[in-house]
């Protein structure tokens, strides 16, 4: 499975996020694979280390993969969490009040953005959460 972070907005207006996966299937020579992902364009982008982005929201529905950089998203509400490389993010926040995100290494963010299709799927899958300790 591949980490990803799906970020949306919410009924509150506000962009909220939750872990998950992509989803892999046994596939050809022992590899694992997802369904493919109907996608309008790839493109690529690099933002110099100590980079930084104030509030914002996507633009557009997309996948995007980061290649290197380590960062900190964090949403209004004061939530946070990293992306490494390898993870992908579903950006979904199209709306509202957005999200910031942070370099927090000396590498430069490399990351490829996948505009998805409206409508199209996503083998993303939500990791259950922990129910609290009684």
């Amino acid at each position: 499975m591949i980490r990803c972070v799906r970020l949306w907005t919410g009924e509150d207006n506000n962009s909220h996020f939750e872990e998950g996966v992509i989803e892999l299937e046994p596939g050809a020579r022992g590899d694992a694979l997802s369904n493919k992902a109907d996608v309008v364009t790839i493109s690529f982008q690099e933002t110099a280390s100590g980079g930084a982005f104030s509030w914002h929201t996507a633009p557009v529905r997309q996948l995007v993969i980061t290649l290197s950089g380590t960062l900190d998203f964090q949403t209004r509400d004061g939530e946070h969490f990293l992306l490494h490389p390898g993870n992908i993010l579903l950006a979904e926040d199209t709306a509202g009040s957005g999200h910031s995100w942070t370099l927090t290494d000396d590498s430069s963010w490399r990351r490829a953005y996948a505009v998805l299709r409206p409508g199209a799927p996503v083998p993303f899958r939500a990791k259950e959460r922990q129910q609290p300790q009684a």
